[in-house]
């Protein structure tokens, strides 16, 4: 379980990192991208969020351009979060299919 010190940060770096997605995906035109869930480890060294991509079928491709990008986000999240934490944490990107699979759990049980 979490501590308070960590879900503080937790809903930080998701406030942050989903102002940062917001901002870069304005030119990007039909293209949604939101931040889900954060993790932070214990030792407050590794951020593991779950975006939430639509159109789905652009998800694995809009994934790896946000891995290649990993650095300019954490620099961007750096210059956000400065003043608020004193090490900016290695960022990891997952896609959160949770929504898909409540899509296709919906699908099955109308059939």
């Amino acid at each position: 379980m979490q501590e308070t010190r960590q879900n503080r940060i937790s809903r930080l770096l998701q406030k942050e990192l989903s102002l940062i997605f917001q901002s870069q995906t304005r030119m990007m035109h039909g293209v949604m991208v939101s931040v889900t869930r954060v993790k932070i480890s214990p030792d407050l060294s590794v951020c593991t969020a779950y975006l939430s991509i639509f159109p789905s079928d652009k998800g694995e491709e809009l994934l790896k351009n946000i891995q290649t990008n990993e650095k300019t986000i954490r620099y961007e999240l750096g210059t956000r979060v400065r003043n608020q934490l004193r090490i900016i944490p290695e960022l990891r990107f997952f896609i959160d299919d949770s929504l898909d699979y409540i899509e296709h759990i919906d699908e099955l049980l109308k059939k």
